[in-house]
């Protein structure tokens, strides 16, 4: 007899499309995940038939076309899907009929590009570093930018106990320069330039791999197919997530 197909509650929860892994393991941790009315342990598996509620809503897999968007993220908008704790935050804005979900972060005071999905397992496969996803940024600081700036910042820089992986930069101003990472540490940017003396006046997303900037601040539009089928290219490598 055929064993019954188990997933990690997180993975069950990134895969119909209610968040990140990441998110899940919060939610988990918090208490506020129940399988057939206990809350499980992290790393707790599902069958099916198994019912998975949230804040005592049920979860159920997602019958509808996925959901893929653009955004321009205004300054002051945060990143996060809790509306109970930040009421600026990026879901209320946005205001969708559907649920969805920030891949990825971009701080408070920062602006531009953001893609928002109810997709899981894109969410997990774009999220992984080591798959080495390009973002562009327009970043203006407060003094002139130098020859051995640009330098030591396309080299790596020390912040959060590592180095910077190496970059391009591109001076395109006396003060703003544009720079393509492939990692994604907190608030790296803003670290790399104050660990340099410089402070970031204003930073903007432009791109995501693939997908340019190309909306009015505070608007979203949908991918396009091209697009997606771009994305599932470049993400080809990428496995989902196992833990």
């Amino acid at each position: 007899m055929q064993e019954p197909k188990q997933t990690r509650i997180n993975k069950y929860l990134s895969e119909v499309g209610y968040c990140s892994r990441r998110a899940a393991d919060k939610l988990i941790d918090q208490g506020r995940v129940t399988i057939n009315g206990t809350v499980p342990e992290m790393g707790t598996k599902i069958t099916e038939g198994d019912e998975v509620h949230v804040d005592g809503k049920l979860i159920s897999e997602p019958k509808e076309k996925p959901v893929y968007l653009a955004f321009n993220k205004p300054i002051g908008i945060v990143c996060t899907t809790d509306t109970k704790v930040e009421k600026d935050n990026i879901i209320e804005y946005i205001n969708y009929p559907k649920r969805i979900f920030p891949i990825g972060r971009l701080d408070k005071p920062s602006e531009g590009l953001i893609l928002l999905t109810n997709d899981g397992d894109i969410v997990n496969k774009i999220l992984r570093a080591r798959n080495h996803h390009e973002k562009e940024y327009l970043v203006t600081v407060d003094r002139a930018i130098t020859p051995d700036f640009v330098e030591r910042m396309q080299k790596g820089v020390p912040i959060l106990d590592t180095v910077t992986r190496d970059c391009k930069v591109e001076q395109i101003g006396k003060y703003e320069f544009k720079i393509i990472l492939t990692q994604g540490l907190n608030r790296q940017i803003r670290r790399m330039c104050e660990y340099l003396d410089y402070n970031v006046q204003r930073l903007k997303r432009i791109r995501i791999m693939n997908i340019k900037l190309d909306v009015p601040v505070g608007k979203w539009r949908d991918l396009t197919e091209a697009e997606l089928k771009e994305i599932d290219r470049l993400v080809s490598s990428s496995s989902k997530t196992h833990f």
